[in-house]
C-alpha cells in the first residue's frame, strides 16, 4: 500500500516536473529560418510579443464571423480588406508603460472613434481591455507575428447577443 503511494506522489511530481519544463521551453523565442536563392539563413531570434507589439499599427484586413448573428439563426459575415482608397484605416499605437490608443484614420487624414486602454501578451497572446461603442471590451487575441506584422484571432461576444462564438481575424502591418 505504502509502495503504491509513493510511486503515485512520484509519478505526480514527474507530471508536474515535465510540465514545468515544457511551460519555460515554450516561453524561449522561437528561432526563425529564411529560405532565400537556395540558401538558408539563420536570423535572430523572433522578438517576445511584447517588444513586438511596440509602435504603430495599421489594419489591413478584418473579418467577424457571426454564427448566431444577434441571436438569429442565420449567420452573417463581415470583412474589409481596406483596399479601398476612400476607406477609413483602423490604426493603433501601443506603448511601453501597457497602453495604447486605437483609431480610425479616415481619407482626409482626420482621426474618429479614438479610445485607449490597456494591453499585455502572454506567450502569443495579447489582451487588451478598452472602451468601445459604450461597452468594455476584454478580448485575448491568439497572435502570429508574420513578415509584414502580426495576424490575430479572437473569439468574442462582437453582437453582444450574450454568445461567446464570433469569430474575428485580422491582419495588421507595422507603421513606420
Amino acid at each position: 500500500m505504502k509502495f503504491h503511494f509513493f510511486t503515485s506522489i512520484l509519478l505526480i511530481g514527474l507530471i508536474f516536473a515535465a510540465c514545468k519544463q515544457e511551460k519555460k521551453e515554450s516561453e524561449k523565442p522561437e528561432e526563425i529560418t529564411i529560405e532565400k536563392n537556395s540558401e538558408t539563413l539563420q536570423t535572430s531570434q523572433k522578438k517576445l510579443l511584447n517588444e513586438y507589439m511596440l509602435g504603430n499599427w495599421e489594419t489591413s484586413y478584418i473579418k467577424i464571423e457571426y454564427p448566431t448573428y444577434q441571436k438569429a439563426d442565420s449567420s452573417f459575415v463581415f470583412e474589409d480588406d481596406f483596399s479601398n482608397p476612400n476607406s477609413g484605416r483602423a490604426q493603433s499605437t501601443y506603448n511601453n508603460d501597457g497602453t495604447f490608443v486605437a483609431w480610425f484614420k479616415q481619407p482626409d487624414g482626420t482621426r474618429v472613434g479614438e479610445t485607449s486602454g490597456k494591453w499585455k501578451t502572454k506567450g502569443d497572446s495579447l489582451y487588451v481591455d478598452y472602451p468601445y461603442l459604450g461597452k468594455q471590451v476584454q478580448a485575448w487575441y491568439a497572435v502570429t507575428q508574420t513578415e509584414e506584422g502580426f495576424d490575430a484571432t479572437v473569439i468574442y461576444d462582437w453582437d453582444d447577443d450574450q454568445e461567446l462564438d464570433d469569430i474575428l481575424t485580422m491582419k495588421s502591418k507595422k507603421l513606420e
